[in-house]
């Protein structure tokens, strides 16, 4: 566990990383250095293989940029550390799988956070939002990602009009996984972290870097690279124990014991 405004913990092959800045969880520029900082470490250790990031409290996931310490001198195009804003949305080669446990209130930054994770699980209470557009900036995340990730004109609401909306809606739109009850949502998560950390490391990486740099190609082209080795993951993967030790585990007839080599 960790001093400051990030809390770890290591459970086995999986980290917690809980965002703890009260009130809010709200993310000044020191706060978002550390947290790149904590996901470079995860990326790189190789006995860490899923993450959770959650927010502190029964209130906040988080509510993204400190306003407060905008207003103090905090620059919005200032040094956010590696992986940009919260460490996570620009962070290169996070080849592993990331849980966002969204806790409470999560909108802005906070919900870019959200959407830099590969599966979101939300508390049965939390809601989101983009309410950049009522301070007269940009999400500029998410007005990246968000379109990708529900339909064009509902992710273009969002971003025109800062509406609110419940976790039971952002399940429907398909940017949130699972809803849990608040008293379940960190069990929920630490289960399924538990399952993901079971499977084949190797096999991961391989995909996240294939869905990450086949976004702008075509697939033919994507393909052509799969097949011919030229994702580093996937060459990696096809000379690799682990990969030996799936097929020599199905033909035994037994559950595989994953290396990650």
């Amino acid at each position: 566990m960790s001093d400051g405004p990030i809390k770890t913990k290591r459970d086995g092959h999986v980290l917690e990383v809980t965002l703890d800045r009260p009130r809010a969880n709200a993310i000044d520029l020191a706060t978002s250095r550390i947290m790149g900082d904590t996901f470079a470490a995860f990326r790189d250790d190789p006995e860490l293989r899923v993450c959770i990031v959650t927010g502190a409290g029964p209130k906040f996931f988080c509510p993204g940029w400190d306003l407060k310490a905008a207003a103090g001198g905090d620059a919005v195009d200032g040094d956010y550390g590696v992986g940009g804003f919260g460490g996570l949305q620009e962070l290169r080669g996070l080849n592993k799988p990331v849980i966002a446990a969204v806790n409470g209130i999560c909108c802005g930054g906070g919900l870019e956070l959200a959407l830099s994770a590969d599966i979101i699980l939300a508390a049965d209470h939390a809601t989101f939002a983009l309410p950049e557009i009522r301070s007269g900036t940009v999400a500029d995340a998410a007005t990246v990602k968000l379109p990708k990730r529900i339909p064009y004109h509902i992710a273009m609401e969002m971003l025109f009009t800062g509406r609110w909306i419940e976790a039971e809606e952002a399940a429907r739109w398909g940017f949130v996984n699972h809803i849990h009850p608040a008293a379940d949502l960190m069990d929920e998560a630490r289960k399924m972290a538990r399952h993901l950390a079971s499977g084949p490391p190797l096999v991961f990486a391989a995909i996240k870097e294939i869905v990450r740099e086949a976004e702008d190609m075509k697939f033919q082209d994507a393909m052509n690279r799969i097949t011919k080795r030229q994702f580093e993951t996937v060459d990696r993967l096809y000379d690799s124990e682990d990969n030996r030790e799936g097929y020599t585990a199905f033909a035994e007839g037994r559950d595989p014991v994953w290396k990650g080599r």
